[in-house]
Formats: structure tokens, sequence, C-alpha cells
């Protein structure tokens, strides 16, 4: 397989509706190609030196494609670009996320505190990347490859949150079920619990699992979470309520931070979690 075909394949292309993506692109493909006319390159010969096709770099150029990483890196080498492409290389690589993950990103990245309440799937922070792709995959109608490949990407570059310095404080609420569906099979649960289990050893992180036996709790409508900033703002949003909508008025928050609480004091301490958590790694 030709490098051309390599990159010139589905999932390269930035979503119509990301005006900001969008504006990327432009200016990206206007320095690419300013700096090759700057120099003496056609298209042409400038595709043989990076070895892509032509067609791709008058895409990229006109900011139709995403380009790859080594395609900026070789750009950035063959066009004597003094820093100015790789510069750009860092909001290229945000532009490959889909938006509305990107937009999570972005507020995760600024919270000191986050609290999340699922009831139906083990939080996006906490998946595996094979857990998370299963997950993904039971999606109707089923997402094309190269959706499938941006979701997940978008999940993993969450992680990051965990790589803070000072770390956030994180507290996590899932639903004793979550831990027990098989998704992706025994083998992918079984490294998606042993991931949990480090995960909880971390001092900023508190996972704790509610029991299928307690119901009464205001958490059966759905998800709760709630981002807590450095400058004593918040945002937070919850499933049955705001339309689903972030939400960051100082009275929707007190009822999202109430209802938090009451999940919180209903569900096992983070002590008796990550014994659970243990006991059915050893089950599975």
């Amino acid at each position: 397989m030709s490098v051309d075909n390599e990159v010139d394949e589905p999932g390269w292309e930035v979503d119509p509706d990301d005006e900001w993506g969008l504006a990327v692109l432009a200016t990206v493909g206007r320095q690419l190609k300013l700096r090759r006319e700057a120099v003496g390159m056609r298209a042409a010969d400038f595709a043989v030196a990076v070895g892509y096709g032509e067609d791709l770099v008058y895409k990229i150029e006109g900011g139709k494609r995403i380009p790859r990483p080594e395609y900026l890196d070789k750009s950035e080498e063959l066009l004597d670009a003094s820093g100015l492409i790789s510069a750009m290389k860092e909001d290229v690589e945000k532009v490959r996320y889909p938006k509305k993950v990107r937009d999570l990103t972005t507020l995760e990245a600024k919270a000191v505190e986050l609290l999340s309440y699922g009831n139906h799937n083990v939080h996006g922070l906490l998946q595996t990347e094979e857990f998370m792709q299963a997950l993904l995959m039971t999606q109707r109608p089923a997402l094309p490859e190269d959706q499938l490949d941006r979701a997940v990407a978008g999940r993993m570059a969450r992680k990051k949150i965990f790589e803070r310095s000072p770390a956030p404080e994180l507290s996590f609420i899932l639903e004793e079920v979550t831990l027990r569906r098989p998704v992706g099979g025994t083998a992918v649960l079984r490294r998606q619990l042993e991931h949990l289990v480090e995960i909880a050893q971390l001092r900023n992180v508190a996972i704790q699992v509610m029991p299928m036996d307690r119901w009464d709790h205001p958490g059966m409508g759905g998800r709760i979470q709630v981002l807590k900033f450095g400058d004593g703002t918040a945002a937070g949003r919850m499933d049955d309520g705001y339309g689903g909508r972030p939400v960051s008025d100082a009275k929707q928050l007190r009822i999202l931070e109430l209802r938090y609480g009451i999940i919180r004091a209903e569900a096992m301490t983070a002590r008796e979690s990550l014994s659970f958590i243990e006991q059915l790694l050893g089950e599975t």
C-alpha cells in the first residue's frame, strides 16, 4: 500500500459544522501553500518529495483535509519553515477530534474538581481503549470505521486529565451493573476491571460503586456531572434536566450537587468499592 493511499482515507475531513476547525485548516493550508511557493516548488514536485499524492496536497492546502502529523513534519523540513509549521501541529491535532468531544475535553482540562455519576456505562475517563471501542461498536446505525476511530481518539485524549499537575480531584460513582456487563467479552471486561483497580488507588481519585439493590436515590434519571474550576466557577449537566445541556447558574448547580451528594451517600465508600471491584475481578 502506498503512503498516499494510507493518508487519503476516510476520517481526515473536518466536520462541516466545526467553524473553528475549518478556520484552523484554512490557515494551515494557506501557510503550507505560501511556504511551498516561496521556495519555488510546484505542488507535483512537493508531492513527490513528501511521498504523498498531488491531489492530497491540493486538498490540504485548500483546507479540505486534515494533514497527518508526519505530513507537517516533512513539510517543516522541506520548506525550511523555521518552526512555523510545527507550531500549528497542536491545533491540527485538536481538529482531529469531534467538536463535541473537544469541547468536553477543554472543560475537563480546566477543572480542579470533577464529580460524575453514571447509571448505564463506565465513565469515558475510566474506560480502557478496547472497552470503549467495543462500547461504541454497539451503536446503531453502526458507526463508519473512520467515525469510530475518531470517537475512540477523542475519548483517549480526555485521559490527559490524569497526567495534570497539580492533580484535580476526581470523583466517580458507577452502578454495579456497569461492572458486571461483559462489554467486548470476558477478557475485555477483566482488563477493564484491572484498570479500575489501578486508577482507584490514585490519591486524587475516588471511585464508588452503587449496589444494584439501592434504587431510592435521585440518579435514576441518568447521568450527573459537575465540573469546578480554579476561579470558583462551575458547570454541570444531568440527563433528566435542563434538556441535558451544560448549566452554570448557581441555583441549577446547587440542585446538581444536592443530587450528587445524596447519590454519593447511598453508594459504597471508596474503600468498600475497591474491595468490591477486586472481588468482581477475581470472579471474572
